[in-house]
Order: structure tokens, then C-alpha cells, then sequence
């Protein structure tokens, strides 16, 4: 995995953490949701990473 493609999937996961936590102390459900889902799509580009490093290898 590039170290590059590593960084941008931790600052999506971090902007997502963000945006959950203020959707929660503001009450807006829309806003804890697309956090949840930035989080969980920088999770996915992770694995598929994984994936590509095991089999470069």
C-alpha cells in the first residue's frame, strides 16, 4: 500500500470520526450518519490495499 493512499484513507477515516461526533453533540442524524458511512467507506479502500499488497507479493 502506498504511503500516500494510506494517509488519505486515515484522514477520511479521521474526517469521519469528525463529522459522526459533531452529528451527535448537534443531534443531527444525517450528518452522525455520513460520518459513520465516511468511516466505514475508508475502511473498505484499506482492505482492498491489503488485498493488492498480498498479491503484488
Amino acid at each position: 500500500m502506498g504511503a500516500d493512499d494510506k494517509m488519505k484513507n486515515m484522514g477520511e477515516d479521521l474526517s469521519g470520526k469528525a463529522k459522526e461526533a459533531t452529528g451527535k453533540v448537534t443531534d443531527n442524524e444525517r450528518l452522525e450518519a455520513e460520518g459513520k458511512a465516511d468511516q466505514t467507506e475508508a475502511d473498505l479502500k484499506q482492505a482492498g490495499e491489503k488485498v493488492k499488497d498480498a498479491f503484488k507479493n
